[in-house]
């Protein structure tokens, strides 16, 4: 039975603070452009939606979906970061080198998958303070939202890691984050409470495994809820331990690892 290697940090710096350098060459596309989407949301469902409907849950609608908008950005912003940045390497062939250096799977993941979610994390805490700037704004439980956060950003990096590789073309990088993630956020209670919804629907939404994390994170802030905070912190869980194995089992075979 093999061991886990144990992570050779210098290994892990260079490659993190490659990546890093990318965010602030590329800050318009990485920070400023889903700062300013983000806004133009809190803009217009506010303005148009939230005259409509004054509160939910006791909370003003603006302040209701500022979670879940935060979700939006980080989900979609996690899968890209690090799918373009395993993806890449791929495509200038420039992965041979990492792969022939001595480097294991572990110092890989963990230097891309880090720097993918310290992107996200990033900009989910600038959202965040751009969101003060629209509505009243208050985390009852800052801790807890700090942990959904990080777990989200890593778990949907993980995700993102494993689509650079399993992508052999630009369009398909955007594919699964366009066709599935970003739907599967608008219908998981980005906007709404799943509670709102008939009992049919509602049973539907609960199969979205993305409503967990949205209530989860909103809980962090308003003490409110769709499903068990206990049950969101599981499934979060439970899905970075399928995201971790599937990588561990794409170094293991060696699955589309060279273009």
């Amino acid at each position: 039975m093999t061991s886990v290697p144990i992570p050779n940090w210098y290994a892990v710096r260079a490659i993190f603070n490659f990546e890093m350098a990318r965010t602030w060459r590329t800050l318009m596309q990485s920070i400023i452009s889903p700062v300013i989407s983000t806004s133009l949301y809190f803009i217009v469902f506010g303005a148009a939606i939230g005259s409509r409907i004054p509160q939910v849950g006791g909370i003003s609608y603006g302040a209701f979906i500022v979670p879940g908008l935060i979700m939006l950005s980080l989900l979609t912003q996690s899968i890209s970061n690090a799918s373009f940045g395993i993806y890449f390497p791929k495509f200038t062939g420039t992965i041979y080198e990492l792969l022939s250096a001595p480097v294991s799977f572990v110092e890989i993941v963990i230097a891309y998958v880090g720097a993918a979610a310290s992107k996200s994390i990033l900009l989910g805490l600038i959202i965040l303070g751009t969101a003060t700037l629209f509505v009243p704004l208050h985390i009852d439980h800052p801790i807890v939202m700090l942990v959904f956060l990080v777990l989200t950003s890593v778990t949907f990096s993980l995700v993102g890691f494993i689509i650079g590789i399993w992508a052999d073309g630009f369009e398909k990088l955007q594919m699964i984050p366009m066709l599935v993630v970003t739907p599967l956020t608008f219908l998981g209670g980005s906007f709404y409470s799943v509670n709102m919804l008939p009992p049919a629907w509602r049973s539907i939404a609960l199969l979205n495994p993305v409503v967990y994390l949205i209530s989860g994170f909103r809980w962090s802030f308003y003490e409110i809820a769709d499903v068990s905070v206990a049950v969101s912190v599981a499934m979060t869980l439970a899905f970075l331990v399928i995201c971790l194995t599937v990588v561990w089992w794409i170094f293991r075979t060696g699955y589309r690892l060279k273009r």
